[in-house]
C-alpha cells in the first residue's frame, strides 16, 4: 500500500479546499471495500447519467442516499448483519453494511432514485444555470456614429 503526504502541497495553496478534499478521499480508499457493492455508471444523454448499484438483499428502508458538497453518499445498513449467528457452508451473497461515495461534477444533481429487483437506480442530471450558459451576441450593422478608439484614449 502506498501512502502520500500532501501536507507540503496544502501549505502552498489557498482556495483549493475542494481539490485537497478530493486528494484526501482518493488516498483513503480501502482496497477491500472498494468493490462492494458493484455498480455501473451510464451516460444516458449529454446531460443525464445513471448509477446502477447491485444491492441484492437490501430493502428500501435499509438504503440511504445523501448529497453534501458535491459528494453523493450511498449507505446500506442491515440491522443485525454483523451479529447474525448463522452457520454457512458457503456464503456467496454479501449481506454486509456498506458506504459508497461518488464525487459529482459541478452542477450535477440527483434527479431521483428507485429500487427494483435488487438494483438501485440513481438518476443524475447536469443543470447549468442560465447565468453560466454561453450567450449568443448578435452582430449589427454600423449605421450609427463610429467612435475612433485612438482619439478617445488620447483625451
Amino acid at each position: 500500500m502506498r501512502t502520500f503526504d500532501f501536507s507540503p502541497l496544502y501549505r502552498s495553496t489557498v482556495g483549493f479546499d475542494h481539490l485537497s478534499n478530493l486528494l484526501d478521499t482518493v488516498s483513503r480508499t480501502d482496497a477491500t471495500n472498494n468493490s462492494y457493492p458493484p455498480y455501473n455508471i451510464e451516460l444516458i444523454d449529454s446531460d443525464k447519467y445513471q448509477i446502477t448499484m447491485a444491492v441484492a438483499g437490501f430493502v428500501e428502508g435499509e438504503l440511504e442516499l445523501q448529497t453534501e458538497k458535491q459528494v453523493l453518499t450511498v449507505k446500506g445498513i442491515k440491522p443485525g448483519a454483523e451479529s447474525e449467528q448463522r452457520k454457512y457452508l458457503y456464503q456467496g451473497i454479501a449481506a454486509r453494511n456498506f458506504e459508497r461515495r461518488f464525487q459529482l461534477a459541478d452542477h450535477v444533481e440527483v434527479a431521483g432514485a428507485k429500487l427494483e429487483n435488487g438494483l438501485l437506480f440513481i438518476n443524475l442530471a447536469r443543470e447549468i444555470p442560465e447565468a453560466l450558459k454561453p450567450k449568443q451576441i448578435p452582430i449589427g450593422t454600423a449605421k450609427g456614429k463610429l467612435i475612433d478608439v485612438g482619439k478617445r484614449d488620447a483625451a
